[in-house]
């Protein structure tokens, strides 16, 4: 194209330019001059070509100031060498100092390190010295009988801001002493000092740290840090001193928090708490515990000696079976009330006191095991008492009393578990769990061995001799009705239970307290009671070779037991058919059998003889009268023998059975002896004749009034 052929035929004069640069030949006359003639471009052409000179006009400008720059460049470098060069030279001068610099530089902050824990140690210091004079301010105050509690509050205020303080001088002492032992080797090191003065320099900070172990320790073990934590503990025993139970009516506790009285006021456990944080704080923790279980135990202690307890000095078990029954009895019954005082009044209180003086120390961690130290002796010397009885004879009369110290434990039972919860009361719980069991055995023993007892009586000798009730009857009845009554059914019940549990035998074993077999096993063991009484009551008969008075035996026995039971809880117990069966109608059977044995010969002397047949002479008349006189003296010397005989023989104490029995035997005598007389009075003598008034006048007397005499 002729484009082309423009563009390549410049090159030449391009670089002729650049040559022989000439503002008067530009180069495109060369280009047309071998192109073809300017007349013969077209429009467009020619437009084009104009472009192309401009641009090649400004490239050769731009060309030419090149050329200028290149040389004023050249011409500068020709007038700095020599200046740089100096530049360099003054540069390898100022190396050394720029090193120095540098080195003064982190010598300054290792200096600055050094004396930042220092200048912090100082002020530690200072503040040390300023709490200690206003700590001897406040104690000369204090002790001079000025501020009370509120004095003593700030008197521990101050000792604990001692303590921080003296914490802070033994805490930033070493950190300190470190730093500026590092930042005397670093000036060894560098050697940014004479040698003669790191050593000076080494040799104070040695004699800082000798001055701050001997500052330090004297500080914490010496100063008045020291005193001031032996005044608090001397105070903390005062304050623990006056805390004293008032066991007055106010205290006796009647269940729930009513009656709770705390020991100490506000401010006292808050002051006590206080002194009791500093003291754990300063390592004197054992101290601290040592004198709140030594004072409190002690106050614990003479609170209850108050109650005078010297029962409580007997119980071994041999010096409990040698102790008179009523003093026995009073000391169990004290022991009871005692206990409960103990545990739901001392020792409740001296918990929450525990409670709140040392829950702040260790995160309440120590409090349980404090409490326990002071509950232990005084709970073992109940237990002690407690042990001896149960492990005693288990003689018959004190099951009552082996209850009764049950059903007692069974109420305190809610509140020991309470106050002696957690490991820490775990052996005085355990304790208290044996106690209940010794007496469970013992009250099992005891009962079993009353009826051994009843048993072995068996073959003990003959009835009393007016057939009276024995006082073996006596007393086993009115004991079994103790037993049945609401205050010992349960528990001697619950013990039945247990003992059969325990052996893995009868209903006992897997029954729940409220199950029905608790009361039927309450049931057959005092049914079995009876049936040994009642086979008591027929060995004595068996003995005895008065018939009357064997049955006058069962008759006043067997009534008298069907009475007394009767309408009690042991009647309602065994059962009113059971009662009827067992001794009423025995006793009926016997009254019936008296009946006979003692007054039925006197009616069988009165029966007239059949008469003869034609027996209507003279001398048949005779001997009817003979035999009426000789049977009216038989029947008065038999009447006044038999009533003579229940004046001294027998004796019925039961007036409603007397009354009974005597209305029978007069049914049964005196109709016989009126039909006698109506049938012979005629054949007897007016004066030998006894009237049927008398007869019942003489029966009245037998089972009415046995102070009269015979008409």
């Amino acid at each position: 194209m002729p484009t082309a052929s423009v563009l390549s035929s410049s090159s030449p004069a391009l670089e002729g330019a650049r040559e022989h640069p000439s503002p008067t030949a530009p180069p495109y006359r060369v280009v047309l001059a071998a192109g073809r003639p300017a007349m013969d471009l077209q429009p467009e052409e020619a437009a084009t070509i104009s472009k192309l000179r401009a641009a090649a006009s400004s490239v050769a400008a731009i060309l030419r100031a090149s050329f200028d720059a290149e040389d004023a460049l050249d011409e500068a470098d020709a007038r700095l060498s020599p200046k740089l060069g100096a530049l360099a030279a003054a540069s390898d001068a100022v190396a050394p100092l720029r090193v120095q610099a540098m080195a003064a530089k982190a010598l300054d902050a290792r200096i600055n390190r050094a004396v930042t824990p220092a200048a912090s140690l100082l002020r530690s210091f200072s503040l040390v010295e300023s709490l200690q004079r206003r700590l001897l301010r406040l104690d000369g105050s204090w002790r001079g009988g000025r501020g009370g509690l509120q004095g003593l509050l700030e008197y521990v205020d101050c000792v604990d801001r001692l303590d921080a303080a003296v914490g802070a001088v033994t805490a930033g002492c070493e950190p300190a002493v470190q730093k500026l032992q590092e930042a005397v080797e670093f000036l060894g090191r560098t050697k940014a000092a004479e040698g003669r003065r790191v050593r000076r320099l080494r040799e104070a900070v040695a004699a800082i740290g000798e001055l701050y172990q001997g500052e330090v320790e004297g500080m914490r073990y010496e100063g008045v840090l020291d005193e001031a934590l032996l005044c608090l503990q001397d105070e903390y025993e005062g304050l623990l001193l006056q805390l004293r139970h008032d066991l007055g009516e106010s205290e006796q506790v009647e269940g729930g928090d009513g009656g709770r009285r705390e020991l100490g006021s506000e401010t006292e456990l808050a002051v006590l708490r206080r002194i009791s944080e500093t003291l754990a704080r300063n390592d004197c923790l054992d101290i601290c515990i040592d004198i709140f279980v030594k004072v409190r135990y002690q106050a614990a202690a003479k609170a209850l000696l108050k109650l005078n307890p010297s029962y409580l000095k007997t119980y071994a078990p041999e010096a409990i079976d040698a102790m008179e029954w009523e003093h026995l009895e009073a000391a169990i019954a004290l022991w009871l009330d005692h206990l409960e005082l103990a545990i739901g009044a001392v020792l409740a209180s001296e918990k929450r006191l525990c409670s709140h003086v040392l829950a702040g120390v260790m995160d309440g961690a120590v409090w349980p095991e404090c409490f326990a130290k002071v509950a232990d002796k005084i709970m073992a010397v109940f237990f002690r008492f407690g042990e001896g009885v149960a492990r005693s004879a288990k003689e018959p009369h004190k099951l009552l009393k082996f209850l009764d110290m049950l059903a007692g434990t069974e109420r305190l039972h809610p509140g020991i578990a309470q106050t002696f919860d957690g490991d820490a009361g775990a052996d005085i719980y355990r304790r208290f769990r044996e106690l209940q069991k010794l007496l469970v055995h013992a009250a099992a023993k005891a009962f079993w061995e009353f009826g051994l007892r009843i048993e072995g009586g068996l073959d003990g000798g003959p009835p009393q001799s007016d057939g009276s009730v024995p006082g073996v009857v006596r007393y086993t009845v009115n004991y079994l009705k103790c037993l049945a009554a609401d205050g010992y059914s349960a528990p001697l019940a619950k013990v039945l239970q247990t003992e059969q549990a325990w052996k893995g035998t009868g209903a006992g074993a897997g029954e729940t307290p409220d199950s029905p077999a608790r009361e039927e096993i309450l049931r057959d063991a005092i049914a079995s009671i009876m049936e040994a009484l009642c086979r008591n009551v027929e060995a004595k008969r068996s003995h005895s070779e008065d018939r009357v008075l064997s049955c006058v035996l069962a008759m006043n026995t067997y009534w008298y037991m069907y009475m007394r039971t009767r309408g009690s809880d042991l009647g309602r117990l065994l059962g009113e058919k059971v009662l009827k069966r067992k001794y009423k109608v025995v006793a009926e059977e016997a009254a019936y059998s008296y009946q006979v044995q003692a007054w039925r010969p006197l009616v069988r002397l009165l029966e007239e003889e059949e008469e003869e047949e034609g027996g209507k002479d003279g001398r048949e008349a005779a001997r009817r009268a003979l035999a009426a006189r000789r049977k009216m003296a038989a029947f008065k010397a038999e009447f006044e023998g038999a009533v003579q005989r229940h004046r001294v023989c027998y004796r019925i104490p039961d007036g409603d059975l007397r009354e009974q029995v005597g209305e029978a035997v007069m049914r049964l005598v005196v109709p016989a002896y009126e039909r006698f007389l109506g049938s012979c009075s005629s054949l007897l003598p007016e004066r030998s004749v006894l009237p049927p008034e008398s007869i019942k006048r003489l029966l009245r007397q037998v089972f009415h009034d046995r102070d009269l005499e015979l008409g």
